[in-house]
């Protein structure tokens, strides 16, 4: 492992924990197993044993000893059972950037070659196909296909005002195609001039990031950054947080980005897409990275409260406190019994709610959500936010 994977704020902050276990309490992962191996604090206190290990002074006077190769490799069988969901971040008192951390943590884990062998094959998949699950990239907007009006054009137009980045999920699974077909239309019944990018969208990089591959992203930002630029587009739309998230955080600022839930509330409060009553009880669950991680909780909140007919109820945990789906941090593909175990804590309280649907504004939450109720014959509706609103279209 190499100190270098961490900036001095996280060396210090690794420093500050008082091991007062509240991430331990609140995290997804724990509340499924019991297993406080995957606690926070847990993951903490282990970092602070190894960094301090690779001290000269402590190695000297303290008879500290490096870890070995076996002994790191069983220590990332926790790091990486985590959804990185963020939650322990934000009720740490200390105001620690447990999310941020963690992210480095997989990095060193990676460089110390010390990690699941899942994440060779999620950067053997982007770095060949551009996309984690190894389609062929030039199927990326076939989707289109399946809709009941494909336009001849396909959507892919060579200018357009608005570029709809799709993401991997939505582009590839059936399940998750349904949200970008909905997306398609709702535009098209609002007059938007865009465009997808069809085989020029590569992916955005979310995956290799929470795989600890943060160094290969580079390629991938300015691709994408070119192809939008390509398009003369003044303004990126993202269905999927994930996507929103990067380009938030490691992209450059050229271009006016939104998520899709803050784009349809413009859309929707300047009259420009009438909306007809629907009778529906609904839940919001607010997707990991729009709300934890984009800080964005009253856009989808404000669309769903605009639909006429349609009554909104909020479950216990909602908003910055909201459960996670299971879905994240590439959990399903390191241990997909603990991704399936967090959603049913996520079912469990939206059932608990009484709503006939809950509402999502992720590609990755309806996934994770409609794959647990469908394989255990529960009788919930569940949508991603786009769908609703191609409901209530007029």
């Amino acid at each position: 492992m190499a100190q270098k994977d961490y900036c001095i704020r996280e060396i210090f902050q690794m420093e500050a924990c008082t091991n007062c276990c509240l991430c331990a309490d609140v995290c997804p992962a724990v509340s499924a197993t019991q297993d406080g191996q995957l606690s926070g604090v847990y993951r903490l206190d282990e970092l602070r044993k190894i960094m301090r290990s690779r001290s000269w002074l402590f190695r000297r006077f303290f008879g500290k000893k490096q870890p070995t190769n076996e002994q790191l490799k069983q220590f990332s069988e926790t790091v990486y059972r985590c959804t990185l969901c963020g939650r322990c971040q934000e009720t740490c008192p200390l105001g620690i950037m447990l999310r941020d951390l963690w992210l480095s943590l997989r990095q060193d884990l990676v460089h110390s070659d010390a990690y699941p062998k899942k994440v060779d094959m999620i950067r053997e998949n982007v770095a060949e196909s551009r996309n984690v699950f190894d389609e062929d990239n030039e199927e990326r907007a076939d989707w289109v296909e399946d809709m009941r009006e494909a336009p001849d054009h396909g959507y892919i137009r060579d200018r357009a005002e608005v570029v709809y980045f799709t993401g991997c999920v939505a582009a590839y699974f059936p399940m998750a195609q349904k949200i970008p077909m909905a997306l398609a239309e709702v535009l098209e019944a609002a007059e938007v001039d865009f465009t997808l990018l069809g085989e020029d969208e590569w992916c955005c990089g979310f995956p290799l990031l929470g795989a600890g591959l943060r160094e290969h992203l580079k390629d991938l930002i300015d691709h994408n950054i070119e192809a939008v630029k390509q398009k003369g587009a003044n303004t990126v739309v993202f269905a999927c947080p994930s996507c929103f998230q990067m380009w938030r955080e490691y992209y450059p600022h050229e271009f006016e980005i939104c998520h899709v839930t803050q784009y349809l509330n413009r859309l929707i409060s300047s009259g420009g897409l009438p909306l007809k009553e629907l009778e529906l009880t609904v839940t919001y669950h607010d997707p990991c990275d729009l709300g934890r991680g984009s800080r964005e909780f009253e856009a989808p909140r404000d669309v769903i409260r605009s639909i006429p007919g349609v009554k909104l109820v909020e479950m216990s945990h909602n908003r910055e406190n909201c459960l996670c789906c299971g879905g994240g941090g590439n959990l399903e593909m390191i241990d997909a019994k603990l991704s399936g175990n967090i959603a049913k804590a996520k079912i469990d309280e939206v059932l608990d709610t009484g709503a006939n649907a809950v509402i999502t504004a992720c590609q990755q939450c309806v996934r994770t959500m409609a794959t647990y109720t469908r394989r255990n014959k529960i009788s919930l509706e569940v949508m991603d936010i786009v769908q609703l609103v191609q409901k209530a279209l007029r």
